[in-house]
């Protein structure tokens, strides 16, 4: 009732009165922090962002002298280190950074040049860089000395992110006098390192030489928004020092991720193989337009330059962007960006990059679908941008119509996609799925509402509804757990799984009405906890920091405010000081057992470091242990409800939106002439907002005065029915309380190491391998294992079997002979410059030879299948028009096969056929 009572207050004032708006204004960030004081030390953004200097040496090889006269506080002008063929110098930064390296030279001889490579991880520090695609490594980058003074590496070879610069110069243009220092991996099996290393631009041996070089630095270019990346709109300050910086870490997080929409890469790993124009297989190249001018949130600061935006990241990334920064433009791009690649059938696309080989045809997963409607609400709420949503209003409805559409009789929505955060299995009636639904359709009705459009919202209440009767179905009694669907990974299918983030949506969905059940939840959530973190148990063997942050969300919802604070100081600590961490970014992913290989990825130094989803503290420590939660647009009503919980005795902090500023402390204090314990709670809000503060187990509806600032405390055991209620907080109470010094921070449960289940880590490691082979591209049938093993086919004769394995098959000839004559049609008139391509079959075997390739040499599984040499065709047509019809026709033609496919694919996997296909991946030797 009381949410309809602040929905009505807000209507009625915004009727009633004009607001002044005494916020930042986020198409014009400020200058200078809004909340100053001493937890801006905590800042990992550089004072100065186009001079970032190293602070130590982390290692020397060789001929190097005087490496230190260039760090930070060196206190050493006019000094300079010298370099010699066959040296090398490691510089490590305070933070992680990202942006171009630039280098004072004093002298150099011999037509000198020095090689740059760059790791995020100190494991994966050497002379070539860390992965950002899906190679082991990425090249080192070759920089050629042209003259005395400044020299910087090109701007489109700037680094999205790392810690640890490599510079060195070879003996040869091929040599690297080591490998990466990360020896010996317990994860998966790394390829090894030769000496013999390539080096991007270097081709022929060369004299002897020496470079003397005065200064080293970066020119950090991510958070392009603002000049001054310490000018913060928000802040958090507690008794934990853990959770102070972890919030500031992923504040920096956000930064890092935030680039300009000018400087992206054109393709990732995949596309390379069909973009004549993409850099060398582990090279980068940041050329890419993805929107014009401006500045973008990209999931990932190294990882996510080819990709672009990835809406499953936004549910954690949005909020944390407008209290941290309140950069919202970059959030608002991101969206448009999205909704502008929207499909012809509503669909939304799995991720924000236009125009390349995927989006020729429906790259769509059902759950990201949801994540920009999810990021669509956060946007509105905190910028009050309400004519961007309705401009986007009519694409926001159908999408959600495309949703909507997938809840059939069992009250559950049915996903009919393959993809998410490579997840297997997100399908069938997905318990995930149903539960942001349902929290999507109360978010609707408030956006509704806000833009004066009541048609649709009673059939939104009536599906609503709906999913409130089938969750319950999910739910398995024994476990007091809900189970991802209603197959094989249900309560009494053969492969059950009580995944973290279906449970945690759960809870989020607000269509949990017992209190007893959603508390059961978040404390068996709570119960599977090891030393790390909280598992990720639907990905066997990886926590998740995306998951885990949806799963502080939900114990906030639960009430259980405890556990959402002891898994921060659990799990988030270890993300900043575990081995290999950055002590200043959050990682994507790791593993069960603490190694930070991500179980997903083939490569351990793929995984970023800097990864937007992991940064879910940020909110939670705003909206669930302050207490902040803003209830209408730009925090016109709102609602503040601290828990200080048994971890802290004091919290304090806020942010602020284009309406002013929300700040709230709260602590536990004692009186110095009595001795009796309180709490004390002080808030600020913007002037004439109005809201519910609600606090040890009362409430009151609360209209800001002139100054929008209130103080009460309150007796923690009350001796009479008047000391129950809130006591008004004075002037003398300032005298006569003072900070709980007898207060003692608990200890945090011991708990076991999580045990690493390598069959299932050979299983995944392939199953992402093949992801874009069998789960995006292959459409028509089971390639048996004895057909495909490489110890069973000769290289000629694989490339002879997939050649003519791609041939039409007979649904194909059916139903596809429109759309084979505008393929051949567009065939016919490809022209690259001067000459024109090869004939059909020449390029389809080059494509399969391309292939064959990927599958002797990197053990890759399964089969691309036809439809991805439809997309090769397709994005080859010269003819607009006819690549629109081309690629309507392919989308009719994949909608029509997906049941015939799915269930082909179900017999596949029952009878072993895809999950055997030959894979060279093997436990590493001496690992236990």
């Amino acid at each position: 009732m009381y949410m309809q009572r602040l929905a009505a207050l807000y209507l009625s004032a915004c009727a009633a009165q004009a607001f002044k708006y005494d916020g930042p204004e986020y198409k014009s960030l400020p200058l200078d922090t809004i909340f100053p004081g001493p937890w801006e030390s905590n800042i990992r953004a550089p004072f100065n962002k186009s001079f970032v200097q190293p602070v130590k040496i982390f290692k020397l090889e060789g001929p190097v002298s005087g490496a230190g006269t260039v760090l930070q506080d060196a206190n050493s002008q006019d000094s300079s280190f010298e370099i010699s063929s066959g040296g090398l110098v490691v510089f490590e930064f305070a933070e992680n950074i990202g942006g171009q390296a630039c280098f004072k030279v004093d002298s150099f001889e011999n037509d000198a040049f020095i090689v740059v490579a760059y790791s995020e991880s100190p494991s994966f520090v050497g002379c070539r860089s860390d992965s950002s695609k899906v190679e082991s490594l990425d090249l080192a980058m070759k920089l050629s000395i042209k003259h005395k003074g400044i020299n910087c590496v090109e701007k489109q070879r700037s680094r999205g992110a790392f810690k640890y610069l490599t510079v060195y110069v070879p003996e040869e243009d091929c040599s690297c006098p080591t490998g990466p220092l990360r020896k010996e991996l317990s994860a998966a099996k790394i390829e090894s390192v030769d000496a013999e290393q390539k080096i991007l631009g270097g081709k022929e041996k060369r004299k002897l030489s020496a470079v003397a070089i005065s200064g080293v630095w970066i020119n950090c270019t991510a958070f392009p928004s603002n000049p001054n990346g310490r000018a913060y709109t928000g802040y958090f300050d507690s008794s934990s020092s853990v959770l102070n910086r972890v919030w500031y870490a992923g504040a920096w997080t956000l930064q890092l991720s935030t680039v300009d929409p000018e400087e992206m890469e054109p393709s990732d790993e995949f596309q390379q193989n069909f973009d004549p124009n993409a850099p060398l297989q582990g090279a980068w190249d940041y050329n890419h337009t993805l929107k014009n001018g401006g500045v973008l949130n990209t999931g990932g600061a190294k990882l996510d330059r080819s990709s672009g935006i990835w809406p499953g990241d936004m549910t954690t990334a949005v909020a944390g962007v407008a209290v941290s920064t309140y950069d919202m433009l970059a959030v608002r791009n991101a969206l448009d960006i999205i909704y502008g690649n929207q499909y012809h059938d509503d669909l939304l696309p799995f991720r924000g990059q236009p125009d390349r080989v995927y989006n020729l045809v429906n790259h769509f997963n059902d759950i990201y679908h949801l994540h920009t409607l999810v990021g669509t609400y956060e946007y509105v709420l905190y910028s009050g941008d309400l004519d961007w949503l309705g401009a986007k209003w009519g694409a926001y409805k159908r999408a959600l119509e495309v949703s909507i559409r997938r809840v059939d009789e069992t009250g559950l929505f049915h996903v009919s996609s393959v993809f998410d955060w490579i997840r297997p299995r997100q399908v069938d009636h997905n318990l995930g799925a149903s539960a942001i639904l349902h929290n999507i359709l109360e978010n609707s009705i408030q956006l509704a509402n806000w833009i004066d459009d009541k048609q649709p919202i009673e059939r939104w209440l009536r599906v609503q509804k709906r999913l409130r009767e089938g969750l319950p179905s999910l739910y398995c009694e024994q476990d007091g757990l809900f189970s991802d669907d209603m197959g094989k990974r249900g309560c009494s299918g053969q492969d059950k799984v009580l995944p973290q983030d279906g449970n945690s949506w759960a809870l989020l969905s607000n269509a949990i009405e017992s209190k007893s059940v959603r508390y059961n939840i978040s404390n068996n959530l709570r119960a599977r906890w090891t030393k790390y973190g909280a598992p990720a148990v639907e990905f066997p063997n990886a926590i998740l920091p995306l998951s885990s942050s949806y799963e502080l969300l939900a114990h906030i919802v639960a009430g259980n405010h405890d556990a959402a604070v002891e898994l921060m100081e659990l799990m988030w600590g270890y993300m900043l000081d575990g081995p290999g961490m950055t002590n200043s970014t959050l990682i994507e992913g790791y593993r069960i057992d603490g190694d930070i290989q991500y179980p997903a990825y083939r490569s351990a130094s793929l995984v970023s470091h800097a990864h937007g989803w992991s940064t879910g503290p940020i909110t939670v420590l705003m909206q669930g242990i302050l207490g902040i939660r803003l209830v209408s647009p730009l925090g016109k009503t709102w609602e503040i409800e601290p828990h200080l919980t048994k971890w802290l005795n004091y919290a304090r902090g806020g942010f602020a939106t284009k309406l002013g500023k929300f700040e709230v402390y709260i602590a536990l204090m004692q009186s110095q002439r009595t001795g009796r314990k309180i709490e004390t709670l002080k808030i600020a809000v913007p002037n004439g907002s109005t809201g519910w503060v609600r606090w040890g187990g009362k409430a009151v509806l609360w209209s800001a005065d002139r100054l929008g600032r209130a103080a009460w405390y309150r007796y923690l055991e009350p001796e009479n029915i008047e000391e129950e209620n809130w006591q008004d907080w004075s002037a003398g109470a300032e005298e006569e309380y003072v900070r709980d010094e007898t207060w003692v921070k608990p200890d945090i449960e011991e708990r076991p190491v999580g045990d690493v289940d390598w069959e299932a880590m050979q299983k995944n490691t392939r199953f992402y391998r093949k992801r874009y082979d069998e789960r995006e591209l292959k459409l028509g049938y089971c390639i048996k294992a004895e057909e495909i093993e490489p110890a069973n086919m000769g290289y000629q004769e694989l490339l002879d079997f997939l050649v003519k394995e791609n041939m039409s098959t007979e649904t194909e000839k059916q139903d596809g002979s429109s759309l084979d004559s505008l393929l051949e049609k567009g065939d016919q008139q490809i022209v690259v410059g001067e000459e024109r391509l090869r004939s059909w079959r020449e390029e389809r075997a080059a494509w399969a030879e391309w292939y064959v390739k990927e599958v002797h040499d990197n053990g890759v599984c399964g089969l691309c299948g036809r439809d991805c040499w439809h997309m090769y065709r397709i994005a080859m047509m010269p003819n607009l028009k006819d690549k629109e019809e081309a690629i309507m026709r392919l989308n009719e033609r994949k909608q029509r096969q997906y049941r015939e496919v799915f269930e082909l694919r179900k017999a596949c996997e029952e009878r072993g056929e895809v999950e055997s296909l030959g894979s060279k991946w093997k436990k590493p030797q001496g690992s236990t």
